[in-house]
């Protein structure tokens, strides 16, 4: 939970039209059936903008959001789509991503920022997603595949009868997460490599990048994101096409001399934030401790755990059960109770006031009745700093014995934090090291006092291996506060 104020429960419906049209792919030259006409397209794009950008939140860096902007319009203005209004923007994600949704909206996360070592690299993924726009690959999509409701946490998809109880993926984060299939993605690669060129980069430098994802994938085991919504080539055989593709542009325009711009890219992203952002709220012993809101509560063992600018949600891998964390809104602890009797159309079976270490608070116990069954949840208010917070626990009547015990442990244990060091605890930032003389990358972690445990991620950081040799004065990127 990164912001004060909760941004309301966003609208599920996908409103596409839904009479069948042919148009000319700008890309390909070809008639298509598609769903939408380009208006449609755009009006998607802005409708799904800020839904994107409250899901994930804005990175806070004017330097970074101004280079992305500069340089998406500069190869916008090439591209086979040029008079669309384009909008490029750094959202405040650790996970190394980045996507398009219709109309021109182009994101990039943070942790993909980081993970880049040149311009060259950055321009190579920014051409790739212009290109998913450019070929109308998200509108091509529709054709195929209409969305509807999806409750998720970290990649868990509950079951049916909690989705609605869930912080769902808004419409705008639906498209978002749309796969495109692997001709989509090998089309957005060769015009990644055309766009990039045509402004001047190297992009044989975007296929280096390809190996970074490759060994960052074999790293983590599997992806943070669940495995049906990507469907983009191997590394392997997209690093080896897009370097015959470079090659083929660097003598279509002459690039005698095309840009890389190292040490630039790397000055601009001195100081970006690496991996989660304590400020925003951490887990750690299975307590979620917020320094800036100064609370902390526990969180169940061994749930999927999710945090996001709207709340936080926990469940179990069955997917059974449902305990979130949110703003509850404002108006007394009783008024607040009646609205969400009244959103998630619940029968109340019991509520009572109560002080929870110390602090107001109003518990109830309300019932859902659905056509599978009858859905049971415990709803506590706690007021503290100011606001009104909610912890929401959802399950089957018949496996609420099961859970009310896990609900009410996290309500009850809610507290102000007082810890210093949980207060204080800052984030893990990129930072420059020149290295003093011709040695070995391991070598010159050494000497840069980096733990040695984190030898092989500030390897797949800096896009090299350990064993590497790295010539004196070479910047490389070392971890700091």
């Amino acid at each position: 939970m990164r912001n004060l104020t909760l941004i309301g429960q966003l609208s599920l419906a996908v409103l596409f039209a839904v009479t069948t049209s042919c148009a000319i792919n700008p890309v390909t030259g070809k008639k298509q059936v598609v769903l939408m006409s380009e208006a449609q397209e755009i009006a998607m794009g802005q409708q799904s903008d800020p839904e994107i950008t409250a899901f994930f939140g804005e990175y806070q860096d004017p330097q970074i959001q101004k280079f992305i902007t500069e340089k998406g319009l500069e190869m916008a203005a090439v591209s086979h789509r040029p008079k669309l209004d384009y909008h490029f923007k750094v959202v405040d994600s650790p996970v190394i991503n980045a996507f398009a949704v219709p109309g021109g909206y182009v994101y990039f996360t943070r942790g993909i920022m980081a993970h880049f070592n040149n311009e060259a690299e950055f321009a190579g993924v920014l051409g790739h997603e212009i290109g998913h726009v450019t070929a109308r690959h998200s509108v091509i999509q529709q054709r195929n595949q209409m969305l509807g409701q999806i409750g998720m946490i970290a990649g868990m998809v509950l079951v049916p009868e909690l989705a609605n109880f869930a912080e769902p993926l808004s419409q705008g984060m639906q498209v978002a997460l749309l796969s495109f299939g692997r001709d989509a993605e090998r089309q957005s690669d060769e015009l990644g490599v055309e766009y990039s060129s045509r402004i001047g980069y190297d992009a044989t430098e975007m296929a280096g990048f390809f190996n970074t994802l490759e060994r960052q994938g074999a790293k983590q085991g599997a992806s943070e994101i669940p495995e049906f919504l990507s469907t983009h080539p191997s590394p392997a055989e997209r690093n080896m096409t897009v370097a015959k593709l470079a090659e083929e542009w660097k003598s279509k325009l002459k690039l005698t001399n095309p840009e890389v711009n190292r040490n630039a890219y790397l000055q601009l992203i001195d100081g970006i934030v690496l991996g989660e952002d304590p400020r925003q709220g951490f887990v750690e012993n299975n307590i979620f401790y917020h320094p800036v809101l100064k609370f902390q509560f526990p969180t169940p063992q061994q749930w999927n755990f999710q945090n996001t600018p709207q709340q936080v949600q926990m469940g179990p891998k069955a997917g059974d059960a449902l305990l979130s964390f949110s703003f509850a809104g404002t108006g007394t602890m009783e008024e607040i109770a009646q609205k969400i009797l009244t959103q998630f159309k619940l029968e109340l079976v019991e509520s009572k006031k109560e002080t929870i270490n110390g602090l107001p608070a109003f518990m109830m116990i309300a019932d859902q009745k659905q056509e599978q069954g009858t859905i049971r949840v415990l709803s506590t208010l706690i007021e503290y700093g100011g606001n009104t917070y909610h912890i929401l626990g959802v399950t089957a009547l018949a496996n609420f014995p099961q859970y009310q015990p896990v609900f009410l442990s996290t309500a009850r244990n809610f507290k102000e934090l007082k810890d210093a060091d949980k207060l204080n605890r800052k984030p893990d930032v990129v930072r420059l090291y020149s290295v003093p003389q011709k040695m070995s990358f391991q070598a010159a972690l050494q000497n840069a006092k980096m733990p040695t445990e984190r030898f092989d991620e500030l390897a797949i950081l800096n896009g090299l291996l350990l064993t590497d040799q790295v010539e004196k004065g070479t910047l490389i990127k070392v971890v700091g506060k």
